[in-house]
C-alpha cells in the first residue's frame, strides 16, 4: 500500500515536471478590430409596375459593393447596401430619405430611378450632408439646383429631347407629330424639349396631350386620328406607354413610335408585343445604351447574370458605376480622416470631386453641379417584340455631348435663388 501511494507521488511529480518544461502555446493573432459599419442605400422602385428597371438599379450598385467593397473592408469596415423602396412615388421616396438620414452609419445614396422621386428627396439629403450619385436621373433640375451632395452619371432631358427631336426631323424626315406625357416630372419635361426643339427644326406639333390613363387610351386614340401625324412620341415609362402602343396599333395607327429611355425595358416588349415593329415601328433615345455596347462590359455581363440569373437591365451598369464611384470616394475620405469614418460632408466633397474615373459606361468626370463634363446619348431601334430579344435592339447613333453652361438663370429655373 505505501508502495503504490509512492509510485503514485512520483507519477503526479513527473508530470507536474513534464507540463512546466513544455513550451508555451504561441498566442493567438488578434483579430483586427473593426472600426465600424458603413452602410450604403439604394433608393428604386422594388415593386409596382417598374419594378424590373428599380431592381436592376438595386442589383448594379449591389455587385458593385460586393466587388470593390475590399479597399474600405482593409481600413477596417464593415460595409452594408441597405435598399429601399421607393414605389416610383415622391411621397414614398422622401419618407425612405427621412428614414435613411436618421442612420448616421448611411453615408451616401444611390438613386432614384425617377426625377420626380430624386428632386425632392434630395432635398432632405442635400439637409444633412448626404451624397447622392444618380444612375439614371435625367430632370436638369437635379444638377441644376446646384447642391453639392446630388451628382448623376447620365445625361440630361434637355439634351436627351432635342436629340430625339433632331433624329425625328432630320434623319426620319417625319414633319408632323403628336406630344403625349405621363404628367410626371421625368415625362413632361422630356416631352417639352421634344417639342421645342422640334418646332425650331420647322416640325409641327398637332397635340400635346398629358395623362395619367393607365387602360383605356380611345378618347386619345381618337383624337390622335383626328389629326394624323406622322409620327407620336410618348414621353413617360413602359408599363403606361406599352398599353397605348398596343391600343394604337389595334386601332389602326401606323405611324412611327418614339419615346426616351423610360421605354427601355424588356417589359415593354413584354406589354405591347409587336406593336413595336408593326406599323411604322418604334425608336426611343435613351441616356443607357444596353449593356452590350459598352467596351468592357462583358465581365459585367456575365457576373451579373451569375449572381442574380438574369440578364442585366438598363441603368444596372450605371448603377454600378455610381455605386464604384461612392465607394472610392468613401475609401479617400477615411484615408484624409486618418482611418477614422468620414462625415457625410467629407465624403460628398469626395464624390464631387470625380475626375477621369474609368467606369464601365465611360470615363466620368463630375462639373462643378454634379453633371458629367460629357455624357453620351443614344438612338436605338426596338426589332423584336419578344423580350427576350429586348438585348439585341439595334443601336442607330451614338452621341457625346456637354451639358448647357450652368447659368443662374437654370437654377432660377429650378426655384433656387
Amino acid at each position: 500500500m505505501r508502495f503504490s501511494r509512492i509510485l503514485m507521488s512520483l507519477v503526479v511529480f513527473s508530470l507536474l515536471l513534464a507540463a512546466c518544461a513544455a513550451p508555451a502555446a504561441p498566442a493567438a493573432t488578434p483579430t483586427p478590430a473593426v472600426k465600424g459599419t458603413i452602410k450604403i442605400a439604394t433608393q428604386s422602385p422594388l415593386s409596382g409596375g417598374q419594378a424590373a428597371l428599380g431592381e436592376g438599379l438595386k442589383n448594379g450598385a449591389q455587385l458593385a459593393l460586393e466587388q470593390l467593397k475590399g479597399p474600405i473592408e482593409a481600413l477596417g469596415f464593415k460595409v452594408e447596401l441597405v435598399p429601399f423602396d421607393d414605389q416610383a412615388k415622391p411621397d414614398v421616396g422622401v419618407a425612405n430619405a427621412k428614414q435613411l438620414v436618421n442612420d448616421p452609419d448611411i453615408l451616401a445614396v444611390v438613386g432614384h430611378l425617377n426625377s420626380g422621386v430624386a428632386i425632392p428627396s434630395s432635398e432632405t439629403y442635400k439637409d444633412f450632408d448626404l451624397a447622392m450619385v444618380s444612375p439614371a436621373n435625367t430632370n436638369p433640375c437635379i444638377t441644376d439646383r446646384g447642391y453639392l451632395t446630388v451628382n448623376r452619371v447620365c445625361g440630361r432631358d434637355d439634351v436627351q429631347g432635342a436629340v430625339g427631336a433632331e433624329f425625328a426631323f432630320n434623319e426620319l424626315k417625319v414633319k408632323t407629330a403628336f406630344v403625349i406625357h405621363d404628367k410626371t416630372t421625368y415625362g413632361q419635361g422630356v416631352a417639352e424639349f421634344f417639342r421645342k426643339r422640334f418646332e425650331e427644326l420647322g416640325g409641327k406639333v398637332l397635340g400635346f396631350e398629358g395623362t395619367e390613363e393607365k387602360a383605356n387610351f380611345d378618347p386619345l386614340i381618337t383624337a390622335i386620328q383626328a389629326v394624323n401625324p406622322e409620327l407620336i412620341y410618348f414621353g413617360g415609362i413602359y408599363d403606361q406607354a406599352g398599353v397605348f402602343f398596343k391600343q394604337a396599333r389595334e386601332k389602326g395607327i401606323n405611324v412611327v413610335f418614339l419615346g426616351p429611355d423610360g421605354m427601355d425595358s424588356s417589359e415593354l416588349a413584354k406589354i405591347a408585343g409587336d406593336a413595336l415593329v408593326t406599323g411604322g415601328g418604334m425608336y426611343y433615345t435613351s441616356v443607357a445604351a444596353p449593356p452590350t455596347a459598352y467596351e468592357g462590359a462583358k465581365k459585367y455581363i456575365e457576373d451579373y447574370k451569375a449572381r442574380f440569373g438574369k440578364d442585366p437591365e438598363p441603368f444596372s451598369a450605371q448603377a454600378y458605376d455610381s455605386m464604384a464611384i461612392v465607394l472610392k470616394a468613401l475609401e479617400e475620405a477615411i484615408k484624409e480622416a486618418g482611418g477614422n469614418k468620414p462625415t457625410r460632408k467629407a465624403v460628398a466633397e469626395k464624390v464631387r470631386a470625380t475626375k477621369d474615373f474609368q467606369g464601365i459606361t465611360g470615363v466620368i468626370t463630375f462639373d462643378e453641379r454634379g453633371d458629367p463634363v460629357k455624357a453620351k446619348y443614344f438612338v436605338i431601334k426596338v426589332i423584336s417584340g419578344k423580350p427576350e430579344d429586348w438585348g439585341k435592339n439595334q443601336l442607330v447613333k451614338t452621341l457625346e455631348l456637354a451639358p448647357p453652361p450652368f447659368t443662374p438663370e437654370l437654377k432660377a429655373a429650378c426655384g433656387v435663388k
